[in-house]
């Protein structure tokens, strides 16, 4: 059965938001260009899990191709 939503996703998912709470908590305690680089994770995490993504997505079409 294939799930919409994966363990994997949930893990980066988690990762995305996490660093994007601790950019917030420094941004207004005063660390602001802490907070903008720990920001600045939140579109790299997002864009490294999409890739993960796609590649199993790839994986299972060239699978079923040579079946």
């Amino acid at each position: 059965m294939n799930k919409l939503i994966k363990t994997s996703d949930i893990f980066i998912l988690l990762s995305a938001a996490l660093s994007m709470a601790v950019s917030i908590y420094f941004w207004f305690n005063g660390y602001k260009e802490e907070g903008v680089f720990i920001g600045l994770w939140v579109p790299s995490l997002l864009g490294f899990g999409n890739y993960l993504k796609n590649l199993v997505i790839q994986y299972k079409i060239e699978s079923k191709e040579n079946e």
